[in-house]
């Protein structure tokens, strides 16, 4: 019987020491480094997985451990680059500066000045809301254009800068159009004024001018809507909306 009791005993104690055992080969890191550079590719290797949070954690132990690293800018600039791949633009936005401010001589920098203002391009808005980062945008765009006017790049950052530009001058321009709708016309021509003197490059010129005119014409003001036809009719000899100006300036 007791031999029976030891057997059981002693079976028992093998199943724990084996399930202890697994557990700590489970729970222990078996990832070992010997120095910065196997940091630094296994980090790339996890990127080129998508297993971001991985890859950021190597480079977290890169940067930590080996300050000094000649992979310093190459780590940073992968670190923005996880950030960008999983969708963390702002926090890309500022690894990519960062990167632009501590390795200013670094091969990166240029594609890193680019990427930062698509950050910032990601991360605007509709045009309903604050426009603080599609302002960033177009600067950082811009910032780019004038460092780099002969880079493949440059019109691709125009054509953001354009795209922009139209979601700034649509803000404003619906605005004159609520205030309008508000019967707020002097608030609405301010709105309106705001679209023609700064986004003449944006496909809500010409509806901003008509839209002036209307308003214009709606409240009374003769002497100004004198003034304004001409100058719509130079500006758009072929305007959308050209018949109902000629309209409005005949019942003058």
């Amino acid at each position: 019987m007791k031999q029976k009791n030891f057997s059981i005993l002693k079976s028992t104690l093998s199943v724990c020491a084996i399930a202890i055992l697994a557990f700590a080969c489970k729970t222990a890191d078996p990832d070992t480094y010997s120095n910065d550079e196997e940091i630094y590719l296994n980090a790339k290797r996890k990127f080129l997985d998508e297993n971001y949070k991985k890859a950021a954690s190597l480079i977290d132990l890169l940067q930590l451990q080996y300050p000094a690293s000649k992979y310093a800018d190459d780590a940073q600039y992968l670190l923005a680059e996880i950030n960008f791949a999983d969708e963390q633009y702002l926090i890309a936005a500022f690894n990519y500066n960062r990167l632009i401010k501590n390795f200013p001589a670094s091969e990166y920098v240029k594609e890193a000045m680019y990427k930062s203002s698509l950050c910032y391009y990601e991360s605007s808005p509709s045009y309903d809301r604050d426009q603080t980062y599609t302002k960033q945008a177009i600067k950082a765009f811009q910032e780019f254009q004038y460092l780099y006017p002969q880079d493949s790049l440059y019109s691709v950052a125009g054509e953001k800068i354009a795209d922009m530009r139209d979601k700034l001058a649509h803000r404003e321009f619906f605005n004159a159009e609520l205030y309008r709708k508000l019967d707020s016309p002097i608030s609405s021509i301010m709105y309106y004024d705001e679209v023609i003197n700064n986004y003449g490059d944006t496909k809500y010129y010409e509806p901003a001018f008509f839209g002036k005119i209307e308003t214009l014409n709606i409240i009374g003001y003769t002497e100004q809507l004198k003034a304004l036809i001409p100058v719509y009719k130079a500006t758009f000899p072929k305007g959308e909306h050209l018949d109902d100006v000629v309209s409005i300036e005949k019942d003058l």
